[in-house]
């Protein structure tokens, strides 16, 4: 399998290294860091990543492997949403991929490529009317910590990304690797 975390100026640092923490711990997983031109994307938090451009998930060749993508929230996204290139990116990102997993306020930018129109998703319960506003055809739902419908698992608040990853791990391989993922985190999966 190999995991593409997309990332943006502003996201939120756990919302994507939760999950990749959890999916590192996959076997053979490859992982990299990907952003609509490239280079070094700059988080709330300051950190650095240096990033290959979106094209390596987008014009890649067909593989055995199933490729995941992951799309974290965060303050940035709250701009990003009125942004048309960086929404057909993202949407053409979210084709190339065989899943995509969005964390928090990751759902509105997904929302906002179309892609999520007529499926079940969540969001981070404290921005949750602002991303409805960003995908009114999207089936939110806002009691559950996350949601799967197809391909699509999203993901409530920051934190929420891990029991969806989790979730995720359990779904594709089965839940003896997600719980040994958790003793080895020493987390408590909050499965429901």
């Amino acid at each position: 399998m190999e995991l593409y975390v997309f990332l943006f100026d502003d996201y939120t640092a756990l919302d994507a290294f939760g999950p990749v923490e959890v999916l590192s711990k996959v076997p053979d997983m490859k992982i990299r860091y990907i952003s609509v031109g490239g280079g070094t994307v700059i988080n709330k938090q300051e950190m650095q990543v240096m990033t290959d451009p979106t094209s390596v998930l987008i014009g890649a060749e067909p593989s055995e492997e199933k490729r995941l993508l992951l799309v974290p929230g965060g303050p940035g996204t709250r701009t990003l949403i009125h942004i048309e290139a960086f929404l057909q990116a993202l949407g053409e990102a979210m084709d190339a991929a065989n899943y995509v997993l969005t964390v928090c306020t990751g759902s509105a930018l997904a929302a906002g490529t179309g892609r999520l129109n007529g499926i079940h998703a969540t969001s981070n319960k404290n921005a949750f009317n602002w991303v409805v506003s960003c995908g009114p055809d999207v089936l939110w739902e806002k009691e559950p910590r996350w949601v799967v419908d197809g391909k699509y698992y999203t993901s409530a608040g920051i934190s929420a990304g891990i029991d969806m990853a989790l979730g995720f791990v359990a779904d594709m391989f089965d839940e003896a690797l997600a719980d040994k993922i958790c003793n080895i985190l020493e987390y408590n999966w909050q499965k429901n």
